[in-house]
């Protein structure tokens, strides 16, 4: 399998001249990085062509590397019932350059490129109605993203008073603690835990004394 994976991209990226950047096979799947003007021209070849024929559209998301140049990765999943093959089309992309849709070729991507815009930020040029799909419309910022605070920015409940939802600052109920503990499978050493110092230390039990027959 691998092999034919192997030749496979091969003979994609030599049909593509200049639209692959490089192919490998990982955990049985041929993996294409493509050049992003040529997603569109590269992605049609791979559901028409016969020796291709990845007609089924599985999933899209995005990969965030926040010390990268460019940030993302759009990374499509594509499956050839014909062949029994899959593929993994990726597309690096920064925050400010979209990437083409495939909605025309594929209509089931159009709900997860706006899950992959929604939680992440990246753009797709030609969407149909490319809108937040998991957030609320008011949201601030794209919770996938890797330096999203884990607190988020808002809290959303419903007041009762005004009889509609409303948005506040995240209120934390409790700080954060930091615990200077040691792990409790290991036990403290050198130190009381606190809340021990007020139990009573009983004596030490004395060893008894066995008298002579």
């Amino acid at each position: 399998m691998s092999d034919a994976l192997r030749a496979l991209g091969t003979s994609i990226a030599a049909t593509l001249p200049g639209a692959i950047r490089a192919h490998a096979v990982d955990y049985n799947e041929l993996t294409l990085e493509v050049e992003p003007s040529r997603l569109i021209e590269t992605v049609r070849y791979l559901r028409d062509d016969p020796s291709c024929l990845f007609v089924s559209f599985i999933d899209l998301t995005a990969v965030d590397y926040p010390t990268r140049v460019p940030r993302f990765d759009v990374v499509t999943h594509l499956l050839s019932p014909k062949h029994n093959r899959r593929i993994r089309v990726k597309v690096a992309t920064e925050e400010d350059q979209p990437v083409a849709s495939l909605t025309a070729l594929y209509p089931a991507a159009n709900w997860f490129e706006r899950e992959t815009y929604d939680l992440f930020g990246v753009l797709f040029s030609g969407h149909p109605d490319l809108r937040r799909i998991l957030t609320d419309y008011g949201f601030e910022g794209h919770p996938l993203r890797k330096d999203f605070p884990m607190t988020g920015y808002v809290e959303v409940r419903y007041d009762d008073a005004e009889k509609r939802v409303v948005y506040e600052p995240v209120n934390l109920r409790q700080e954060f603690r930091s615990f200077d503990f040691l792990s409790p499978w290991e036990g403290a050493i050198d130190y009381v835990l606190p809340g021990d110092e007020k139990a009573s230390v009983p004596p030490a039990a004395e060893t008894p004394q066995v008298k002579p027959q």
